[in-house]
């Protein structure tokens, strides 16, 4: 499986905020008792990508033949994924608005019935429920599969970039599961984010 993500570091932030990809995967995803005898195989391969990574054609783009191919490529590689994750540090309640912008631009049936798992990085708790009020809404528009179980870290869950917070690990754990079980289910095996 091959494991694309996407989230937005374009505010620079705090170095915990900027570790949204961290949070949804480490290198491979570990399916557990989903995948078939634990074979490496069957573990998914991480890519990902920034909001920046677009390049300058992304923020004037209306369509996405105003992108260039770079960028293309990249809207290719995550559409094609069986599953994707995407993650936004909170900007004032919300995910940032190039965040939105990438979606504004893609179709909204092109990610009908696509697994997605939600995550999200803030500067407290009080933005906790930004996945469940705004990621989620935002990907129920386009009849994404949400993962019920969404990530939301903040300051205090990591030590100088890295994830310190084991509640953190284990929802992340749990979100993968969640995804592989999915992925089992419909007999897909390529995984994006």
């Amino acid at each position: 499986m091959t494991l694309v993500k996407l989230h937005d570091r374009t505010k620079r932030l705090p170095p915990a905020k900027e570790k949204v990809s961290s949070i949804a995967n480490t290198g491979y995803a570990d399916c557990g008792p989903y995948s078939r005898a634990g074979r490496q195989e069957d573990r998914a391969a991480s890519t990902t990508f920034d909001v920046e990574d677009l390049g300058p054609s992304f923020a004037h783009a209306r369509r996405l033949s105003d992108l260039d191919p770079s960028a293309r490529n990249i809207v290719e590689q995550l559409s094609s994924a069986a599953v994707l994750v995407v993650g936004s540090p909170t900007f004032k309640g919300s995910y940032t608005g190039l965040f939105k912008h990438f979606f504004d631009l893609l179709d909204p049936s092109s990610l009908k019935g696509k697994p997605i798992i939600l995550a999200a990085t803030g500067g407290g708790e009080r933005h906790s429920l930004v996945v469940e009020h705004q990621l989620r809404p935002l990907f129920g528009f386009f009849e994404a599969l949400t993962i019920p179980t969404g990530i939301y870290a903040s300051d205090r869950d990591f030590a100088d970039g890295v994830i310190i917070s084991e509640a953190i690990r284990n929802r992340t754990e749990q979100a993968i599961i969640e995804a592989c079980r999915l992925v089992a289910e419909t007999g897909n095996v390529s995984l994006a984010a």
